[in-house]
């Protein structure tokens, strides 16, 4: 058993520092100067930092704009994805509910297969969704992945609560709002954790229905500070940014990478317990 503690420990220490070693040479590189970074490829620690690449890229409004679009995608997004995955759960893991069967299989069915991107394009372009920063909210509000967890949760929670709500006079949208919910804080939590993380990350969406730079969210603003870093002269003149050093391109990755990483740790108790109990009483 020592032996197999021993082993254990240092595997997963292992794998932590092959996670977080490409973070730390992001931020060392992100306080190095250019000459260090010229004749060093690989930095962790900077010989002698420097502030400058965070002074040039929050001197400018365009990082704080990108910020802020990328900051009401998330929250909003996450907001409508689990009001309407919750709900759609709770009705389709009711055993008594008509036509579940057919519901449960429609969605999961889309884990297979979808439309693509061309009729996905024309659906949001039909409604009118371009150029709105709804369109990357609403074409992906429910993932079936999600809802599949969301779901087998709620039928672990036993029926005889629901019942003695509904004696004390609770109608169904009561017993949702009362009972249930507060019995599924840990999987509402990891199922938020999942939809902010895709939100926050979004970028092909992006750049297929927006096409005013000032509705760009962080990812594709960071796109096209490594585009003209890499002088490749692809619609440079619509970021409001020369073309930036090694250490700029790592600051912005930083700084991108940085809320997740401040709000993963309030939710990372509820992660494990919120996963596990969907996915086996599945």
């Amino acid at each position: 058993m020592r032996v197999f503690q021993v082993v254990n420990a240092v595997v997963l220490t292992g794998f932590a520092l092959i996670c977080v070693l490409p973070f730390l040479n992001v931020l060392g590189s992100s306080l190095a100067t250019p000459g260090e970074l010229a004749t060093r490829p690989f930095v962790l620690i900077p010989r002698e930092l420097t502030l400058d690449a965070y002074r040039y890229i929050l001197s400018t409004s365009t990082i704080f704009r990108a910020m802020g679009v990328s900051v009401f995608v998330t929250v909003a997004g996450t907001f409508v994805s689990l009001l309407i995955t919750s709900l759609m759960a709770y009705a389709l893991s009711k055993r008594y509910l008509r036509g579940r069967r057919v519901i449960n299989f429609l969605v999961v069915f889309t884990m297979l297969f979808s439309g693509g991107m061309i009729p996905t394009f024309i659906v949001v372009n039909s409604l009118g969704l371009i150029d709105s920063l709804w369109s990357l909210i609403l074409p992906v509000a429910v993932n079936a992945f999600n809802f599949v967890i969301m779901r087998s949760f709620f039928q672990g929670i036993p029926d005889s609560l629901e019942e003695a709500a509904r004696i004390d006079g609770c109608s169904d949208l009561g017993v949702f709002w009362r009972i249930v919910l507060p019995l599924s804080l840990a999987s509402i939590a990891t199922i938020g954790l999942f939809y902010a993380v895709y939100y926050w990350n979004t970028y092909q969406n992006a750049i297929l229905y927006i096409n005013d730079s000032s509705k760009w969210p962080i990812q594709v603003l960071l796109r096209q500070i490594v585009i003209v870093a890499s002088g490749v002269n692809a619609d440079a003149n619509s970021v409001d940014v020369v073309p930036p050093a090694q250490s700029v391109k790592m600051a912005v990755i930083f700084v991108a990478t940085l809320p997740m990483l401040i709000v993963y740790p309030f939710i990372q108790r509820f992660f494990v317990k919120g996963a596990l109990i969907g996915s086996v009483k599945g």
